[in-house]
């Protein structure tokens, strides 16, 4: 096992970096540890996500703690869509459920930009919510962890 650190992922961005950008940040996301993610933003980081504005790694973190709270067994897929310089486009689905049981599969867009050592200092995100029943649930790895890597894309799933 090698105890080299990986080289930062850093714009420009090529198609492989953004794809590796786009998985990081999944596997950040699917970690639900707030403070975890918010490392990869910019300490003045700029979000808007639905209606919510969010600036700064402590509001970062404070969302998502909500969020998570709120949003569990939480599962989420992204995919690139689009790259150029230091942006990255991406398009996104998770499965979730509520504290009664309800489950929703969430939609959205995400679009990206990067500083110069590849920290996220803006993220505009759309998403809209799906009621679904249990049994349509596609998003079936362990929860503890990351999604398997042969574990269905987006696109392979049909969404």
């Amino acid at each position: 096992m090698s105890t080299t650190p990986k080289p930062p992922l850093v714009p420009p961005f090529t198609h492989e970096t953004a794809t590796l950008k786009v998985r990081a940040a999944e596997d950040g996301w699917n970690s639900r540890d707030p403070q975890r993610v918010s490392l990869a933003y910019t300490p003045d980081s700029q979000w808007r996500n639905r209606a919510e504005f969010v600036r700064g790694r402590e509001q970062i973190v404070e969302f998502l703690t909500r969020k998570w709270r709120r949003e569990l067994d939480y599962r989420l897929i992204k995919e690139l869509w689009a790259f150029d310089g230091a942006r990255i486009a991406v398009r996104f689905a998770y499965e979730w459920h509520d504290d009664s049981g309800h489950w929703y599969r969430s939609y959205g867009n995400e679009n990206w930009e990067f500083d110069e050592a590849g920290l996220m200092h803006h993220r505009y995100a759309c998403i809209n919510d799906l009621p679904i029943q249990a049994s349509e649930r596609l998003f079936t790895w362990d929860a503890s962890g990351p999604r398997p890597a042969d574990f269905p894309s987006l696109s392979d799933l049909g969404l």
